[in-house]
């Protein structure tokens, strides 16, 4: 993997992947950027939650479990004025015909898994989840 970030303006950057996609990444106005486009640790958040779904869909795929709708809500937390995330508590809610135990096996697969889950967990940060059947 490779990403190379080219500063544009103030604490704007244009940030990429080498693989012909890009992202403006910035601060929000009231840290003096102009807001657009996510924080770098935003992204953080937003890797995480696309990684959780995106894994689930895998490990879904090879356990042979179905699902119609997947959504996976992320709320990073920096505890005590940490200078990044201390804590991870995501809701993934899912509209599936599969047994709450099923589910339940398949996300455990996915949070052992998860390159990104397992980054922030090596880190320290505390991730707890809950399952919404809609």
């Amino acid at each position: 993997m490779k990403s190379t970030s080219l500063w544009t303006r103030q604490f704007q950057s244009v940030v990429d992947n080498g693989r012909n996609h890009s992202m403006v990444i910035d601060l929000p106005e009231a840290k003096g950027g102009i807001n657009s486009g996510p924080t770098a640790l935003e992204m953080c958040v937003m890797s995480f939650s696309g990684c959780v779904g995106t894994i689930f869909a895998m490990v879904a795929q090879k356990m042979r479990l179905t699902f119609e709708h997947l959504e996976v809500e992320v709320n990073a937390e920096q505890k005590n004025e940490a200078p990044t995330i201390t804590d991870i508590h995501f809701i993934m809610n899912i509209k599936t015909i599969e047994t709450k135990d099923k589910i339940e096996k398949c996300l455990e697969h996915t949070m052992n898994t998860c390159p990104v889950g397992v980054l922030f967990k090596q880190a320290g940060v505390k991730i707890t989840n809950e399952i919404k059947f809609i």
